[in-house]
């Protein structure tokens, strides 16, 4: 049910409600409202949400960060021998505690193993409670993650019977990022993947020859410039060496804005809070968040943004987890007085405790 915004505000005279955000979270953090019973898988990706949003918010002395760090570690699929990270599985992150659970009658494992996105979540919520990564075995993490990745470049999220896109190759640079090692993937391959999704139109779809989406976009730029292959800036260097066309890019990324301020993630589609940060952080990665005309973003978002605190996904929605995350990372880019800066690459906060 949309709420009632007849009695709010309109965006001109809002303000961004820092303390409300910090109050939505907080309660998101101490029990999860009915929504999200379907997703207890994703428990892990709903804990990162709730835990960087207070970076963001600098609230993050609201949570018990020792229970967080215990609780995320305990999730990590651990093989029994040296040999194991070898067999083909990956030795990652379960998203929930039911995705460890095993079949009472045949002893095999649920269908949910250990998942790429759950892994980059899970090392997202570490470095941001600033946990030293040497405390714990990666190098199974980045062994079993080689073979992931597919002969073409693309990676699956788990050993089986999965798809391949440039989300997955998103989520294998951001770990191999945080982990300051990758030899987990082949980046060369990952790069020719990369550079084959994006399209006529400039864009990038999640796989050759898809439509191109806001979301992949963003996978796109950030990881290759997470690897390497984009310098900083491209916009202000004006090369013409670069590895992917930037002019068409850009040109495709700036028709995402719409007329009423937000982004859009494909053309001929509505405008959503989460764009803003999509394709608002590829430009920006780019170097082009000149080019965005803030002031009617901002008055978008904070038409999303909800009296009971968070952002939804249209204006006059209730808020949502996903929506307020990238709304806050949205207000971290335009810079809201008392938010913390963002990676643009990483999606977090670049402040450490």
């Amino acid at each position: 049910m949309a709420e009632d915004d007849s009695h709010i505000p309109p965006a001109d005279e809002q303000l961004f409600d820092r303390d409300r955000h910090i109050r939505y979270l907080e309660m998101n953090y101490q029990i999860l409202p009915s929504l999200y019973e379907a997703q207890e898988i994703n428990h892990l990706t709903l804990a990162y949400f709730i835990i960087s949003g207070l970076h963001i918010l600098r609230a993050l002395d609201r949570v018990d960060r020792e229970d967080v760090i215990n609780w995320v570690l305990s999730l990590q699929a651990h093989p029994t021998n040296e040999a194991e990270p070898n067999n083909g599985q990956f030795y990652g992150f379960y998203g929930s505690r039911s995705s460890q659970f095993h079949s009472l009658k045949s002893g095999a494992a649920v269908p949910n193993n250990s998942h790429l996105a759950s892994t980059y979540c899970a090392l997202a919520i570490l470095k941001t409670l600033n946990y030293d990564f040497s405390l714990f075995n990666c190098s199974s993490i980045l062994m079993s993650m080689k073979h992931l990745q597919q002969p073409d470049g693309s990676f699956m999220p788990i050993h089986t019977g999965a798809e391949t896109d440039l989300r997955f190759v998103y989520c294998a640079a951001v770990i191999s990022s945080l982990l300051d090692n990758w030899s987990g993937m082949d980046k060369e391959k990952a790069k020719k993947y990369i550079l084959s999704c994006q399209s006529y139109d400039g864009g990038f779809g999640l796989i050759p020859g898809q439509e191109s989406h806001g979301g992949a976009t963003y996978c796109a730029v950030a990881s290759l410039r997470l690897m390497g292959f984009l310098e900083d800036d491209l916009v202000s260097r004006s090369t013409s060496s670069c590895i992917i066309d930037v002019p068409l890019l850009l040109d495709w990324c700036l028709q995402r804005q719409a007329i009423d301020g937000g982004f859009q993630g494909r053309p001929n589609k509505p405008t959503d809070t989460c764009y803003a940060f999509w394709v608002g952080g590829a430009l920006r990665i780019l170097g082009a968040g000149k080019f965005i005309d803030e002031r009617i973003l901002r008055e978008f978002l904070l038409t999303c943004q909800s009296e009971y605190g968070g952002f939804s996904k249209f204006p006059g929605q209730l808020p949502d987890l996903y929506h307020s995350y990238y709304g806050f990372t949205a207000f971290s880019m335009l810079q809201e007085t008392g938010l913390n800066s963002l990676n643009l690459e990483l999606g977090i906060s670049t402040i450490t405790l």
